[in-house]
Formats: C-alpha cells, structure tokens, sequence
C-alpha cells in the first residue's frame, strides 16, 4: 500500500497537473523559504518528482499517487537528455553569484582576495561581526554558495590568515 500524500503534497502536485503540465510552479501560501525545499525534497525522496532542466516536474509515480492518467510525466528519454546537455555544459565556465558591491559580505570577500588575505580578527574589526558569524559566512556563503576555494595558514606564533585561492 502506498503512503498517502501529505495535503500539501496533494496540493502541489494536483496544481501542477492542471495548470502547468507537470511543472512545479506554484507552493499553497502558508509554505515559504526553507518549507519549500522540504516539502521538495520529501516528494523527490518519494520518486514523486524529478529536477529536469533548473525545474521540477511531476514523475510516472507522481501521477499514479494521485490517481491520474500520466499524460505529462517526465521520462527517461527526457532524463537522457538532460543528462546529455549538462555534460557538454560541464566545457563551460561556472559562472559565480554576484554579491551587492556595498555589502559587508563583499568587503570579506575583498579582503581574503588580497595577497596578504585577513584574519579573523581583522575581519571582526571591519565588520563588527562576531567570530562564530565569520566562520559560518566561511562555511556557508563562501565554500557552499559562491563556491570559493578558501585556504587558511597559521604563522608561528600568531593568528590564522585565510585567503580565496
């Protein structure tokens, strides 16, 4: 026996099946942000959709758990393509997020792009962050969002100075 959808779920992917072929476009007010990717990635767990082209579209499974003829499911074919394309896309160049040029994230930045790089506590001094906020923007906006490659060294007997390579 199958696990029924959630209302949200049912939802979602009943819109998507009236109003847009398929594709994910709209999410019931009351989910938002975070909520969002959740409920998204429960129904991608489930094999109820699948990420085809930067957008999501309902599956064979998908149709079937809301008891519908499969007339826009997504299909292998068009899963081999898209796999196709991203391979001869992976020849060109990432492109990176742009930050706001006024930003205290792009100061950061600036400052680990110098030769000399920054340390924390230079960073604490032109941004006013605390300590743990530096190394969260480390971890989270310039590794995982911009995809920066940080390195740190530790001089003797001082402080560690990290710089974007």
């Amino acid at each position: 026996m199958k696990t029924p959808l959630t209302p949200a779920q049912h939802a979602i992917l009943a819109y998507a099946q009236n109003h847009s072929e398929g594709k994910i476009v709209w999410f019931p007010d009351n989910i938002k942000g975070g909520a969002r990717k959740k409920v998204l990635d429960g129904m991608f767990n489930r094999a109820l959709i699948t990420p085809l082209n930067g957008d999501w579209f309902i599956t064979a499974e998908g149709y079937d758990a809301l008891s519908v003829p499969r007339k826009w499911a997504v299909t292998a074919e068009a899963l081999t393509e898209v796999i196709a394309s991203a391979e001869q896309a992976q020849d060109e160049p990432i492109k990176i997020p742009r930050t706001r040029e006024n930003s205290r994230q792009a100061l950061v930045i600036a400052m680990l792009k110098r030769p000399e790089g920054a340390t924390i506590a230079q960073i604490v001094g032109v941004t006013g962050w605390q300590q743990h906020t530096i190394r969260g923007t480390f971890a989270g906006v310039i590794k995982k969002k911009l995809g920066l490659f940080l390195t740190s060294d530790k001089l003797e007997g001082g402080e560690r100075v990290y710089r974007i390579a």
